[in-house]
């Protein structure tokens, strides 16, 4: 058993304003995806310039924001935020939705890819595979935060965290989620883009992947206080995966067929 390393969240004390280290795991995640993509466009693997690549990163910002904050008031507390809907722009009190900033993420690369004739698809190809480390880096926020803890565990590295109040060890299940949903996908993903594919086939890897791992990682993540297990014994965070690993292999079969025709 472990105990977690007690690690203030505030990075750096500027007066009266706090920097957090999750906001800054969020800005090294847009930061890794410029350089990579930066990478990408040198090596030809898409027409874009830098500034679209620019153009973009910002607009995904919004997306993530928008759509995490609504995605957690629809997805995990829905009447509370119902009944109190000014509070959805209460940032500063936590609450994002990882499915939910998927949604506005896509929403924007709908937009971005007609505005430059493009498909859904040739975009998210392009950017799927530059995901996957800013995933790792939230991650890492949320264990640094001592949040979204893991279920008792009697594992030699499960972690007392001082947050749940209750002194039982615990998975460390953020890190579960950096090493799988960020480092593994991002190598998975970085490996298949490495060739030329059928249009569609690599973002719908990242779905698949990004699907299956949270699935599975869920199993040794608390569920939410406030909704505990759903359907099946499965947590929230399960049942959305589901759609993500059932549209990432439908997508991934269709790309594949119309290759080859």
């Amino acid at each position: 058993m472990l105990q977690y390393p007690q690690i203030d969240p505030v990075a750096l004390q500027i007066g009266p304003v706090s920097i957090h280290w999750y906001g800054l795991m969020y800005l090294l995640g847009f930061a890794q995806v410029w350089l990579l993509g930066r990478w990408r466009i040198k090596q030809g693997k898409t027409d874009l310039s830098l500034r679209d690549l620019e153009d973009l990163i910002f607009y995904c910002v919004m997306g993530v924001v928008v759509g995490g904050r609504l995605g957690y008031a629809l997805f995990y507390k829905p009447s509370e935020y119902l009944a109190n809907p000014l509070e959805i722009f209460f940032l500063w009190q936590g609450g994002m939705s990882f499915h939910g900033g998927l949604i506005g993420v896509i929403v924007v690369l709908l937009l971005f890819a007609r505005k430059h004739q493009k498909s859904l698809l040739e975009v998210g190809d392009f950017i799927a595979p530059l995901i996957p480390l800013g995933l790792a880096a939230g991650r890492l926020g949320n264990f640094i935060n001592g949040e979204l803890w893991g279920r008792p565990s009697d594992l030699p590295w499960a972690m007392v965290f001082p947050q749940s109040g209750d002194g039982l060890a615990r998975h460390p299940s953020q890190l579960y989620e950096m090493g799988l949903e960020g480092f593994v996908l991002f190598a998975v993903v970085w490996w298949f883009a490495r060739k030329p594919r059928a249009t569609g086939q690599v973002s719908a890897l990242f779905l698949m992947g990004y699907g299956t791992f949270r699935f599975l990682v869920e199993f040794t993540r608390e569920p939410d206080q406030y909704l505990g297990l759903l359907t099946a014994g499965l947590s929230m965070g399960q049942l959305l995966s589901l759609p993500m690993i059932l549209i990432g292999a439908i997508i991934f079969v269709v790309a594949g067929k119309k290759s080859t025709h």
